[in-house]
Formats: C-alpha cells, sequence, structure tokens
C-alpha cells in the first residue's frame, strides 16, 4: 500500500461522505483539504460563515484578493454562481439548518458526541469562531482530527476535560486511523485504516467504542 500523509488521509476519507450538491462548510486547517478529494461526479457549495457560498480553490499567487478570504483569512476564487453578503444573512443560513454538512477539527469528542474544539488557556484556538453555531446548526457533522496528541494523549474519550463547543452534535470522527460514528449509546467503530490493526486503534481511544460483527471493514 502506498503510504500516505495522515492528513490527506483523513481528507479523503471525509470526502466520501459528501454528496452532490450538499451545502458544506469547512473549518479551518485540515478539513479546507476536503475540497481537494471529491469523489468524481461530485460537487458541493461550499459555504464560510464570513459570508460566501460558492466558494472556489485557492488562487494562483497572482490572482490574490485580499477581499476574497475565507473564515481562516486565506485567499479563495468564487465559483461563477457564488455570492457573499453580511455576516447577519451567513448565520441565518447557518442557524436555518441549511448547510448539509459540516466538517471540523477537534481538541476532544466525547462517547457522548460531545465536542471541545476551543480553549483560551495556552490559546491553542484564539476563539471557537462560528463552529458553536455550525455544529447545532448543520444537519450532519464530522470531525477531521488526527486520533492522538502530540504527546501521545487520546482525543477521544470518555468524557470531554476541555470547555465545551456543543453537546452531542456531533455525528462521525474521522482520524488517520479509523472511523467511527456517534449513536445514542456510545461510540462505534466502522472501519479502520488499511495500515492498522484493531489492538492498536482500541489502545489509542480513550472511549469505550462498540465493534461491529465480523471483520471490520478498511479505508
Amino acid at each position: 500500500m502506498v503510504k500516505v500523509d495522515k492528513r490527506i488521509r483523513i481528507a479523503m476519507r471525509v470526502a466520501q461522505e459528501l454528496r452532490d450538491g450538499d451545502v458544506v462548510n469547512l473549518g479551518i486547517g485540515m478539513p479546507t483539504m476536503v475540497a481537494n478529494y471529491l469523489p468524481n461526479g461530485v460537487a458541493v457549495v461550499l459555504q464560510s460563515e464570513n459570508g460566501f457560498l460558492g466558494i472556489g480553490p485557492e488562487p494562483d499567487s497572482d490572482a490574490v484578493d485580499r477581499d476574497l478570504v475565507n473564515a481562516g483569512g486565506n485567499p479563495v476564487t468564487i465559483e461563477a454562481n457564488g455570492c457573499c453578503f453580511d455576516s447577519a444573512m451567513s448565520f441565518a443560513i447557518i442557524r436555518g439548518g441549511h448547510v448539509d454538512t459540516t466538517v471540523l477539527g477537534a481538541l476532544e469528542v466525547d462517547e457522548k458526541g460531545n465536542l471541545a474544539n476551543w480553549m483560551v488557556p495556552g490559546k491553542r484556538v484564539n476563539g471557537m469562531g462560528g463552529a458553536m453555531d455550525l455544529v447545532v446548526g448543520a444537519n450532519k457533522v464530522i470531525i477531521a482530527m488526527e486520533h492522538l496528541n502530540k504527546d501521545g494523549s487520546a482525543k477521544i474519550v470518555k468524557e470531554c476535560a476541555l470547555p465545551f463547543t456543543a453537546k452531542g452534535e456531533v455525528d462521525l470522527i474521522v482520524t488517520e486511523m479509523a472511523v467511527i460514528a456517534v449513536a445514542p449509546d456510545g461510540l462505534q467503530l466502522l472501519e479502520i485504516a488499511a495500515d492498522t490493526t484493531l489492538p492498536a486503534v482500541l489502545a489509542a481511544t480513550a472511549a469505550k467504542l462498540t465493534l461491529p460483527k465480523g471483520t471490520i471493514p478498511t479505508f
């Protein structure tokens, strides 16, 4: 198997969850990579909470328009049928349930689908931005993150220790090691990476996982 950078692997697997015509919000950082790996025949409408529908790819360096940036401040382009508007309209779209899927990073996710993806102490992330509205307003919430912290500690935990962004809103977790669904009775392991093992996934997860019957699919 060709070794793929773990961030690319995560983005590629998340892209498989998107459907043609979906309105999708991609959070700052790794989630923005998802747009590069959409399956053939799948086109989505990218929404940004700073006031865009129909965001296009990053422009060439000589075509940057400083008035066209995403929520992370990175230069973007606008598709032919795209549009821009004020924050009030943007959050009306989000809070009104018009975003099909949001893809966000996380610091912690727990067994109940609670999400912590911001913290002030240490300033790892300066603030939650639109995440609190997105995870409540979007129809599906996908977390794209590395399975472990840099110090080797788990990010999928029994109970979040960091401040909540939202309670019980996460639907799916995708890491470089596994795909995990959040169900009413806890976390369900759906798939594992082809180059890992079930014991490795269980050892890297500080939460109870319900295992599928039979052979575990790989990605």
